[in-house]
């Protein structure tokens, strides 16, 4: 089974993508799908005994969550400590379960992937992005979202252009989303075929450049 990491920073795209994964039959495990369970579960009593006053009713209130770790590094770091074991555990038991199930890819989407150092746990990445237009509208429409928060969450997201730099396979939903669809096709038709034939990629690589030896001019 191929393991696929996808991520993109806020506004790209990355969850609508996912879902053209996930309907092509691919498992897909949201990181962020995930956090909101463990909110709503085993993860409330211990973020209310760091943070007091953030899960009163049992359910993590991510407003109030929100405003107490902003601008708060030390803050933040505890809250990761809590939260990022608890997601792992959740990802390692759908990897497992997507192995068993026969499933030739299975994604796993991640939105800080590469800040977490997360593309050490798959095979390949994909990388869904925007033009910083797109992306800025986007996410500006969304309700209670405001510049200062945007600006607050690109800055701790690694740049869009690093992440493209990185990225095995890149998805531009810029373009409109039945090209992201076509894109979606395309990445999952090549990563079958690896999985089938892990030295079909190497043997076509090899044959473009025997072609495009054959078409130089003498």
């Amino acid at each position: 089974m191929i393991l696929l990491g996808l991520t993109g920073s806020i506004g790209m795209g990355k969850s609508t993508t996912a879902a053209m994964f996930a309907a092509r039959g691919c498992p897909v495990h949201s990181a962020d799908e995930t956090v909101h369970r463990l909110y709503a579960g085993r993860a409330a009593p211990l973020v209310e005994a760091r943070f007091p006053g953030t899960a009163p009713a049992g359910t993590v209130d991510r407003i109030r969550l929100s405003s107490a770790v902003l601008n708060d590094a030390t803050a933040l770091r505890d809250l990761e400590a809590i939260v990022h074991p608890l997601v792992r555990e959740e990802e390692a038991r759908f990897v497992e379960e997507a192995r068993a199930s026969g499933a030739s890819v299975a994604v796993l989407d991640i939105p800080l992937l590469f800040e977490t150092g997360g593309e050490a746990r798959v095979d390949r990445v994909v990388v869904v992005s925007a033009p910083a237009e797109i992306q800025r509208a986007r996410v500006l429409a969304r309700p209670g979202m405001s510049e200062a928060r945007f600006e607050a969450i690109l800055a701790k997201q690694m740049p869009d252009a690093e992440k493209r730099r990185r990225a095995d396979f890149l998805i531009d939903t810029g373009k409109g989303m039945a090209e992201a669809e076509a894109e979606v096709e395309a990445i999952l038709a090549r990563l079958r075929e690896t999985a089938k034939d892990p030295l079909a990629p190497a043997r076509r690589s090899a044959e473009m450049k025997r072609q495009d030896r054959g078409s130089e001019p003498l």
